[in-house]
């Protein structure tokens, strides 16, 4: 899963910094497989400080993140895996 072509939806490109989505593609790569199809991101600031909650349910996994970076966002991503490619996009864009 999440090894074919990947796309960002026009949300996720205006909205997050370019660092981040890297950030969040490579949590992805690392996470140890099985992975499910639909992955979810949390965003927030906490004392300027990029606070992330990587989720998914089946299996069941949850970790979380703070990173320094230049412009921290709050926002929901989900990254879904469609098989032939993924979409990263912001829940609001389901």
């Amino acid at each position: 899963m999440f090894d074919s072509e990947r796309y960002l939806t026009r949300g996720v490109q205006n909205e997050i910094p370019f660092e981040l989505q890297l950030f969040m593609w490579s949590l992805i790569d690392i996470l140890p497989e099985p992975k499910d199809y639909l992955q979810v991101f949390r965003l927030s600031v906490c004392d300027d400080v990029q606070h992330i909650i990587h989720e998914q349910e089946n299996p069941e996994y949850h970790r979380e993140y703070k990173i320094k970076t230049s412009n921290p966002v709050t926002a929901k991503v989900y990254v879904i895996d469609g098989g032939d490619h993924s979409t990263m996009l912001l829940s609001e864009e389901y």
